[in-house]
């Protein structure tokens, strides 16, 4: 037979695993950090009272009482609701990344041609300047 679960300090383990302080933990539930503090030292919490604290802590009220300490670690971070699952990476590429480097490459040469035909602009602006100073 499995050894019974003192749930008032699986409360207090998961919240910790959670990063859920005693009094975030109160003031989402109505209750005094008093409070949360005396439900953590009981062996037997009333249902009504666990039904509330999992869905605060968005776990099954299962995973209070049939708390283990390595499988509640896998558990929320894998079903926690801002845990990010492994396979959600996107490890393909949606465009070719030698294409966007020619368009880079092309782009510099476009800027460098501008900047060029700029500078001769200003040579020959000088140029008329100097000579109409020269008059």
């Amino acid at each position: 037979m499995p050894e019974k679960v003192h749930q008032g300090r699986a409360v207090k383990r998961i919240r910790e695993i959670l990063h859920v302080k005693q009094d975030v933990l109160a003031d989402a539930l109505g209750m005094s950090q008093q409070s949360i503090s005396l439900l953590e030292t009981k062996e037997t919490i009333d249902p009504e009272v666990l039904e509330q604290i999992a869905k605060t802590l968005k776990v099954p009220v299962s995973a209070i009482k049939n708390f283990n300490e390595e499988s509640a670690i896998y558990n929320i971070q894998n079903n926690y609701d801002n845990a990010t699952p492994s396979y959600s990476f996107n490890n393909y590429c949606t465009f070719n990344p030698i294409d966007k480097w020619v368009e880079v490459i092309e782009e510099n040469k476009k800027l460098y041609e501008r900047l060029l035909q700029s500078e001769r602009e200003k040579i020959v602006l000088l140029d008329k300047m100097l000579a109409d100073k020269k008059k």
